[in-house]
């Protein structure tokens, strides 16, 4: 029974979870990868990194930031929104790549590598966020009889015993 000064379990954790966990690992990849191509690739490196950050980044990000937004609206909103985002998305992203592409201050590899490497870090991060919070899916309501199973659990136990079809014994 929930009283009225109960503290009650947010349920969109999961959610903001993936958002800090997310974050976190975008900005982890962001500095390796700035660190590691201003080092093998100079400025053109720094900048190839930058861009692949942001293009990865913006990717996985609007996805969970687009569910959070929409996380009141109808499961059946909700889907379309993140269809007709995914889909904006992906026009964005390559019209972000055709124009960078005519550009040659970035180093490409370092571009390519950054993109992949902020997909895989975010997404397992995200992943991670998700399945480590505890979210409270169903309170069951306490039985009758208080072993814990929920109300009418013992009659539907009791009435398959009594047909032979489950139980630990059968009559």
């Amino acid at each position: 029974m929930n009283h009225p000064g109960a503290q009650q379990p947010n349920q969109f954790a999961p959610l903001l979870a993936a958002i800090r966990y997310g974050a976190a690992g975008l900005a982890a990849v962001s500095v390796v990868s700035l660190i590691v191509w201003g080092l093998v690739a100079g400025g053109p490196g720094v900048w190839g990194a930058l861009v692949g950050a942001a293009v990865g980044g913006a990717f996985i990000l609007a996805t969970i930031l687009i569910m959070y937004a929409t996380r009141n609206v109808a499961p059946t909103t909700t889907g379309a929104i993140l269809l007709g985002s995914w889909l904006l998305k992906i026009i964005i992203a390559i019209a972000v790549m055709v124009v960078v592409r005519q550009m040659d201050f970035y180093d490409k590899p370092a571009l390519v590598v950054t993109i992949i490497a902020v997909l895989v870090v975010m997404l397992a991060a995200e992943s991670t966020a998700i399945a480590r919070t505890n979210s409270t899916y169903v309170t069951p309501e306490p039985s009758s009889d208080g072993d814990g199973e929920g109300a009418g659990a013992g009659a539907d136990r009791d009435a398959a015993e009594e047909e032979g079809t489950g139980g630990s014994a059968t009559r």
